[in-house]
């Protein structure tokens, strides 16, 4: 298996390990495999047995090997066995699936040690890149861009290993309390917390600046955490079959997935599991106000919005304007024209572009199988309260953004509905007191954490200053 970017598929392809610690492609572009793997009958019919007999993380292992050739099999089977156990997750399901009402299900990925569903890949990665680092005699600095729970899942992950430094980039003041108590509480050396001034997408495009200074990069080693890490995209793969494989009894039946998103990474996972042949009915993307992926699939026109226009909501993890993963579906709905991915790319700089007037191009966006829709704070509250009062089920804002869309979808699909679980609501006691009117309850595991001394530097959204900070960090700690 290799790998080719979305901008430029003339170069010569690279295998996984190279992607897994490069992050962004040279000329940044996101990197996907030359082809998507099949899934056939026997092989669902055997994941099936495999997943009921054997668990999650064997599951895993198998996904992985169909994407990975440079790790050995065995290899492969103990790093997901490392990665998802009983200890690291609440559930030895790790990813349970439950019923919410008729035609609805939770697929709960908030069993991890955040309590977010970041950790599935979060874990993973953090095996990865020990295990090859560790092969190569190397080392890395990873620089990351969190609107929430990113952060937090990549510096559980990430702390204590041998040979990583984290760098993650947050927007001042546009976390929850529990959110920046979560990753500014952690005082590990190779743990660097950055309070950017502006929103994710300034953070993100920081990210994406320094990734982009080719000499920077390879001279202070840095990799990537965030979604735009093909490995990530990967390790979600897993979650899609798993659920389907919960939700079916037979592989001719179909499963639809309501996923609350603003960057694109975890509906990308599903439409990639869809193109391997996952029998996946609709990808129903859930937004907030923030509704520029909304927006495309009800019009074709893709318009990110300045940072100014980003608005700062209930459901924060999903306050994004720029979604950096949509470059991979789009390369797919342009049947690998990287140098039409890179025109329409290179569009973002003057407000975006439309596929509208392409009546072609909108019919091939339904055959991908994807639908939309949008909440606002209300809808999320009366959700909330809904789901707790009448369900006795409690949800955090942004499941509830996809649960609201998954309701009003409910009507035009044949196929249950799962929607996946982003967090547990105690992430978000301000939003559920609004709601139910008492704050959630506080997880043992997390008993005192709002107590705990911040660790974070404050830093202008200038990419220079990320450089220096980064630099001025690992010369400290290079000394010690």
């Amino acid at each position: 298996m290799e790998y080719i970017s979305t901008r430029d598929t003339s170069a010569t392809p690279v295998k996984f390990t190279d992607i897994l610690l490069g992050g962004l492609a040279p000329d940044g572009g996101l990197y996907l495999p030359v082809e998507y793997p099949h899934l056939d009958d026997a092989t669902l019919t055997a994941w099936r047995t495999l997943l009921a007999e054997k668990g999650y993380a064997a599951l895993a292992a198998e996904v992985l090997k169909l994407y990975i050739d440079d790790i050995p099999a065995e290899d492969i089977e103990a790093i997901t066995a490392r990665a998802y156990t009983p200890e690291k997750f609440t559930s030895e399901e790790i990813v349970p699936v439950t019923k919410l009402e008729e035609g609805l299900y939770i697929g709960h990925l908030s069993e991890g040690p955040t309590a977010a569903f970041k950790d599935m890949a979060m874990q993973l990665l953090g095996e990865l890149f020990e295990y090859e680092l560790t092969r190569r005699g190397e080392t890395m600095n990873i620089l990351g861009a969190t609107s929430g729970d990113t952060g937090s899942s990549a510096e559980y992950a990430m702390r204590g290993r041998e040979g990583i430094r984290l760098f993650m980039l947050t927007p001042a003041g546009r976390m929850t309390p529990f959110q920046q108590a979560q990753m500014f509480g952690l005082d590990d050396p190779n743990i660097f917390n950055i309070a950017l001034d502006g929103v994710f997408d300034d953070c993100q495009d920081v990210v994406k600046a320094v990734s982009a200074d080719a000499a920077f990069k390879a001279e202070h080693r840095i990799g990537a955490v965030n979604s735009i890490n093909w490995a990530r995209l990967m390790a979600q793969i897993v979650y899609y079959v798993s659920s389907w494989l919960k939700v079916t009894e037979s592989n001719d039946q179909k499963v639809s997935f309501a996923v609350p998103t603003g960057n694109f990474g975890d509906v990308c996972a599903g439409h990639i599991a869809r193109q391997m042949g996952l029998p996946i009915d609709r990808l129903i993307v859930a937004t907030n106000e923030n509704d520029v992926l909304n927006d495309f699939f009800n019009t074709g026109y893709y318009r990110p919005r300045k940072a100014s226009e980003t608005q700062a909501t209930s459901s924060p993890s999903m306050d994004i304007s720029r979604a950096s993963n949509f470059e991979r579906f789009i390369f797919d709905l342009m049947e690998g024209d990287a140098g039409r991915v890179k025109q329409l790319f290179d569009m973002l700089d003057q407000g975006g572009f439309s596929l509208a007037e392409d009546t072609r191009m909108l019919d091939v966006i339904d055959e991908f199988g994807f639908g939309s829709g949008k909440s606002t704070h209300a809808d999320r509250i009366a959700t909330i309260r809904d789901t707790w009062e009448r369900l006795g089920v409690l949800i955090d804002p942004h499941t509830a953004d996809g649960v609201f869309v998954a309701r009003d979808w409910s009507k035009d699909v044949d196929s249950p509905i799962v929607c996946l679980e982003t967090a547990l609501p105690v992430k978000f006691a301000e939003t559920i007191k609004e709601a139910i009117g008492q704050e959630p309850e506080v997880p043992e595991r997390f008993a005192g954490i709002l107590d705990t001394e911040h660790h974070v530097s404050e830093l202008p959204n200038d990419a220079t200053a990320v450089k220096e900070f980064i630099v001025s960090s690992i010369e400290q700690t290079a000394v010690h």
